[in-house]
């Protein structure tokens, strides 16, 4: 366990060192949202959210972006001391290698797809570039990695089972694929959605993170141990410059990536139904996210004063701190129900 602590330490410092220098570079280069002007899935204009968000304009968006590549480059480099070290890298799969590729791709591909989507808001380019994503098409981006990540799951480390707490295990052969490229979509899309306030995704993932982490160490799954070492430490360095008032956003390319990744590690560990209580937080969100959706869709009009919860209870007078406090300590509810759920004989 020394090991991993150090090496969580060691990816804090490195990310802290660079975050400073890469806001100023943000500035610099504008990568921030020059104004609010949000709209909803329906390409409505979204008055409340810019009546409570319109003064963060100007912040840097793209804190994803160093974390994505520190933690991803500093993976790579310890997991290789630790090969050249004949340091015991046991896994619970076929392929040590492919483990680490399923990661890296999952982490990497919806960064990338984020980072399009970040660059559409910043720059508009919706209608001026081929690279503007559409809400529709950003989606059927989503689906597509998920399920080549699916793909990855199922064919080369061997996954097509789920876990069932006093049931016992469950093979679901190809149906596999589908069920876990609706998990990844999801939770990918959840994270996002509670990244609208100042630390409130970031201290949420980082809680349901160590708890991810306590399930991997009982497995004693070294690939899986050491890469969320090193994204939790990238994730306190941010969580420093993010923690209300923010100085820099996640932005799209971190939501997404961190969303999608943090779904395939509890694909990984086998915890599937520890899996949603762990990450609770973002369940909660993407569902009153969904409500809102389909009641303006099917019935004409909101379920919800505004949409997702973090958003209603400010519309309700809640001050942003108190809200964030609040949903991390959620976390830490939700965090110690799933590790009893995925600690079930």
């Amino acid at each position: 366990m020394a090991l991993y602590i150090f090496v969580t330490l060691i990816s804090l410092t490195l990310h802290f060192v660079l975050i400073i220098p890469f806001i100023n570079f943000l500035y610099v280069k504008k990568f921030q949202r020059a104004k609010q002007d949000t709209k909803d899935a329906f390409d409505k204009p979204t008055p409340i959210f810019d009546h409570f968000h319109g003064h963060k304009s100007g912040t840097p968006v793209g804190g994803g972006l160093i974390i994505i590549a520190t933690t991803t480059l500093l993976t790579l480099l310890i997991y290789t001391l630790l090969y050249f070290m004949r340091y015991p890298i046991h896994s619970n799969y076929p392929s040590i290698f492919f483990e680490f590729a399923t990661i890296l791709f999952s982490y990497m591909s919806f960064g990338i797809l984020g980072l399009f989507d970040d660059l559409n808001k910043i720059f508009y380019w919706e209608k001026k570039h081929f690279f503007g994503l559409r809400l529709r098409v950003k989606l059927y981006l989503e689906i597509v990695l998920a399920l080549i990540i699916s793909c990855m799951l199922f064919y080369g480390l061997k996954i097509s089972f789920i876990y069932v707490p006093f049931f016992g295990v469950f093979d679901l052969s190809y149906f596999y694929i589908i069920f876990s490229t609706f998990v990844i979509v999801a939770f990918a899309n959840a994270v996002n959605i509670t990244d609208g306030l100042d630390g409130l995704a970031s201290g949420a993932l980082m809680i349901a993170l160590m708890a991810f982490w306590a399930i991997a160490r009982t497995i004693l799954d070294v690939p899986i141990s050491v890469f969320i070492a090193v994204w939790v430490g990238g994730l306190v360095a941010f969580l420093y410059f993010n923690i209300f008032p923010a100085r820099i956003f996640l932005g799209d390319a971190g939501a997404l990536a961190f969303g999608a990744t943090f779904a395939v590690i509890g694909l990984l560990i086998g915890k599937t139904f520890a899996l949603p209580v762990i990450g609770g937080v973002f369940v909660v969100e993407i569902l009153s996210s969904f409500i809102q959706l389909m009641s303006k869709k099917y019935m004409g009009k909101k379920y919800f004063k505004a949409a997702p919860l973090h958003l209603l209870l400010q519309y309700y007078g809640w001050e942003e701190p108190k809200i964030i406090m609040r949903f991390w300590l959620l976390a830490i509810v939700f965090a110690f129900c799933g590790l009893m759920i995925a600690f079930m004989k």
